[in-house]
């Protein structure tokens, strides 16, 4: 996941995520960071005060501001979405950490980092 990838889902992920103190902290921490990192920008200021849910709506508005700023590699706001991402939980995180704890029949694309934690294996069964 590419900077502006990270941020532009943390972003969707505090919009859209519930209303708690915690999660409302971080979004406001990060759009806080992007503010600083934006500044002379007005667009893109613009842009980031709207409550957008949708990370594609975040890159198409914000994107080339995000990269074009610098705020792609600036680690403390790579550090701010990862934290809002955290505590947005894995229903926010929309392509963010997703963690399977049983992969018996996992199949299919995977969208986003995941890890598998294998345990024992089952006990075959006792003969014919």
């Amino acid at each position: 996941m590419t900077g502006v990838e990270l941020i532009v889902a943390a972003l969707a992920a505090g919009a859209s995520a519930g209303v708690t103190s915690g999660v409302q902290d971080a979004y406001a921490w990060l759009k806080g960071q992007l503010v600083r990192r934006l500044s002379g920008r007005e667009q893109a200021v613009q842009a980031l005060a709207a409550d957008e849910v949708e990370p594609g709506v975040w890159q198409a508005r914000l994107g080339d501001d995000l990269a074009a700023s610098g705020a792609d590699a600036d680690l403390e706001v790579l550090a701010a979405a990862r934290r809002l991402l955290a505590v947005a939980g894995p229903a926010g995180t929309r392509g963010g950490l997703n963690q399977v704890t049983n992969n018996y029949g996992a199949v299919g694309e995977f969208h986003a980092p995941v890890t598998f934690t294998y345990g024992q294996p089952p006990t075959p069964p006792d003969g014919p």
